[in-house]
C-alpha cells in the first residue's frame, strides 16, 4: 500500500511520535498550524468515519482527552480544536483526527463562503425528507 500514514506506522518514514499503542500512533503534524497540532491514526487502515469500527473509533476519543491534557499542560495551550475530513478535504485517505492546539492571538479560522449557506429551514427539510 502506498499510504503515507501506513508508512509512517510501519517506521518507514519517521515521524515525532508522542504515544504509541496497540491501535493508534499519534504524532505532530509537519504541516502545524499551530504549535503542537497533532495527529492521531489508527494502525489499521481505513478510510473514512463510514469504515473505522466503533471500538477503534472511541480508543482514538480517549487517546484524543490524554493529548488534549498533555498539550495544555506541556504547550500551555488555550483550548484544542478536533477536526477529521472525510473524502472532500481528506488529503490522505487514511482516518486520521487532528488535535489542533489553540491560542490566543494563533488567527487561526475557518473561512467559509456565506453565499453558499442556505436557511436553516431549507437544510432541516432536505434532511428530513430524505429519511
Amino acid at each position: 500500500m502506498d499510504c503515507i500514514f501506513c508508512k509512517i506506522i510501519n517506521d518507514e518514514i519517521p515521524s515525532y511520535t508522542l504515544y504509541e499503542d496497540d491501535i493508534v500512533k499519534v504524532f505532530l503534524d509537519i504541516s502545524p498550524k499551530t504549535n503542537g497540532d497533532t495527529l492521531i491514526i489508527p494502525k489499521k487502515h481505513f478510510t473514512n468515519i463510514v469504515d473505522i469500527d466503533l471500538e477503534t473509533l472511541n480508543h482514538i476519543n480517549e487517546v484524543a482527552k490524554d493529548m488534549y491534557q498533555l498539550l495544555k499542560e506541556k504547550l500551555n495551550c488555550e483550548g484544542l480544536t478536533i477536526i477529521q475530513n472525510n473524502d472532500y478535504g481528506q488529503e490522505i485517505k487514511h482516518f486520521h483526527v487532528h488535535l489542533t492546539p489553540r491560542y490566543k492571538k494563533d488567527l487561526l479560522s475557518h473561512e467559509y463562503n456565506k453565499a453558499l449557506i442556505k436557511p436553516l429551514e431549507e437544510v432541516f427539510k432536505i434532511l428530513k425528507d430524505s429519511e
